[in-house]
């Protein structure tokens, strides 16, 4: 299934829109790897936990995008939109990842 941010598909015709598809991924953050992760930021550099767990996030709203769109009849998402959110419950953070498009039909 073709996945863009675009709106359209050079050389590829839409012959019909089936409507807005979306995916979300919520993870939990793991209380030790927030610790290390606030360690990284303050003495500067990346933190390779939440880069994985962004890229998994990711990948899990996408792949939830492309299932929907094929379920209603779609073989592409155009528009794509990605939106990451922090959610703090308490002590602990979730990471939630939505992604969200139009389902199309291209010929």
């Amino acid at each position: 299934m073709i996945v863009t941010t675009t709106n359209a598909i050079e050389g590829r015709e839409i012959a019909e829109y089936k409507g807005v598809v979306t995916g979300e991924a919520i993870l939990g953050a793991n209380i030790f790897r927030d610790f290390f992760a606030g360690i990284r930021d303050i003495v500067g550099g990346r933190s390779g936990a939440y880069e994985k767990s962004l890229r998994e996030a990711r990948e899990i709203a996408i792949r939830e995008m492309e299932e929907e769109a094929h379920r209603i009849g779609g073989n592409a998402v155009i528009g794509v939109d990605l939106d990451y959110e922090n959610i703090t419950a308490g002590s602990g953070s979730m990471l939630m990842v939505s992604a969200s498009g139009t389902a199309v039909v291209l010929r």
